[in-house]
């Protein structure tokens, strides 16, 4: 049996990620090959089933000396291309430890967490929110290294891309919305930060752990505020949130508890959240879509009544 034979390649990635079009097919086509050279390269034995995610393929290895480690194959793209400097600069303190890489090919080899309990299956959700806002804690409290994609460069295309995106959404109210979420931002450009920000921290990406009980996997690395990383945790198990009853509260009891873990000023945290709304709204036109996701919708809406009621007063009133 050759190597490459080793490397399987489950049909449901290769479906779902080979929909996104040619160079992620001709990516999934090189994947049996690509793994096999590195399980050659790092002398690495396959030791257990292939795992993958939205864009990436993990295969459970063992190190020569019998170190149980991860191999992950990932397509070379922006959002992945800081991944390397970001887990360098982390050192493995609340995140992955890297263990080796490959800069030309995106690959990495990285310490072995228990991909079958992730932060998600902690069903007390104080308890789980407060495990993510103390690990976020630790991520944006080191300064993003030297060449990594920067907020400040994001968030003023962002402002560019607004006037002509407002109009492919149906509803008037949710336009009003995307102007109110470009006007935060706008507010804040010239302080868009230094911080190194995971990008998409939310309860399945964190993983339970041999070194530490629980940490963060898949960051997607980013220079800027830490107020721009709570939207994703914010949004963990939504149908939680809405199964309360009350939105409003629920997302609120969720902005406070990070906010206040991680050390952020609220004002500044609820207009970074805003700007993360405008970049996903953006997304969704860029898609095709007409409308926006509501529960970022009851997101915005609890943060702008809570945070700035005038600015929401004006909103409702658009």
């Amino acid at each position: 049996m050759t190597t490459s034979a080793l490397i399987d390649v489950p049909e449901a990635f290769a479906t779902s990620y080979g929909a996104h079009g040619a160079a992620e097919r001709a990516w999934l086509a090189t994947l049996p090959a690509l793994g096999a050279e590195f399980l050659d390269r790092w002398a690495l034995r396959p030791d257990g089933p292939t795992r993958y995610g939205m864009a990436s393929l993990v295969l459970p290895v063992r190190r020569a000396d019998g170190t149980p480690a991860a191999l992950k194959l990932q397509q070379l793209r922006e959002e992945t291309a800081g991944a390397t400097a970001g887990l360098r600069a982390w050192e493995g303190n609340g995140i992955v430890r890297l263990l080796d890489h490959d800069a030309a090919s995106a690959t990495q080899l990285l310490e072995r967490l228990d991909a079958g309990r992730p932060l998600s299956a902690v069903r007390d959700d104080t308890e789980a929110l407060r495990i993510l806002a103390e690990l976020m804690a630790r991520l944006v409290a080191v300064p993003a290294p030297a060449g990594l994609r920067r907020l400040s460069d994001l968030a003023a295309a962002m402002l560019d891309q607004t006037p002509q995106a407002v109009p492919a959404l149906r509803d008037p109210a949710e336009r009003t919305l995307v102007h109110t979420c470009a006007a935060a931002v706008a507010d804040l450009l010239g302080e868009a930060g230094d911080r190194l920000l995971h990008w998409d921290l939310h309860y399945d990406n964190v993983l339970a752990g041999r070194r530490e009980p629980w940490l963060a996997i898949d960051p997607e690395p980013l220079a800027g505020d830490p107020g721009f990383e709570l939207l994703p945790a914010l949004h963990n198990r939504w149908d939680d949130v809405v199964a309360t009853g009350d939105v409003r509260r629920a997302v609120l009891r969720r902005f406070d508890l990070l906010t206040e873990v991680v050390g952020l000023d609220r004002e500044r945290a609820a207009g970074w959240t805003l700007g993360r709304v405008l970049q996903n709204a953006l997304w969704e036109v860029e898609d095709g879509g007409s409308a926006l996701d509501p529960s970022q919708v009851a997101i915005a809406d609890a943060l702008l009544d809570h945070r700035m009621p005038a600015a929401a007063g004006r909103r409702r009133r658009g």
